[in-house]
């Protein structure tokens, strides 16, 4: 998955009740748990293709600075996101805390990868 996807989904998934309370640093672990959820349930495997190309809308808006399309985006991304489960939530806000470029954010990087997959079918 693209890191910078990753980033603008981890940044929107501090904006419901996940972030309520300070959450640990997301984990390999975290990531192929929320993986095996989401590949085992076609609906929610649609949802997050659905989400992925969100997040490439939302990288045209941002860089067109089109706040309102950016802001609709964002609402339509986080109903996506609650669809998808509390644990792939927390995995995101879990990822705020990790460098991208760090050997754990390379290493989740890597297993959400393997949702791209799917979508690319």
């Amino acid at each position: 998955m693209k890191l910078k996807f990753l980033a603008a989904i981890a940044v929107i998934a501090a904006i419901p009740a996940y972030a309520q309370a300070p959450q640990k640093p997301a984990t390999k672990a975290d990531a192929q748990r929320v993986v095996q959820s989401i590949s085992a349930d076609k609906a929610k495997t649609q949802k997050y293709c659905d989400l992925a190309k969100l997040g490439e809308e939302m990288d045209q808006a941002e860089q067109k600075k089109d706040q309102k399309k950016l802001d609709t985006l964002e609402k339509q991304a986080e109903a996506l996101m609650a669809q998808l489960g509390p644990d792939y939530g927390k995995l995101m806000e879990g990822m705020q805390s990790i460098n991208a470029d760090s050997k754990e954010g390379k290493e989740i990087g890597a297993v959400m990868e393997g949702l791209d997959k799917l979508c690319a079918k």
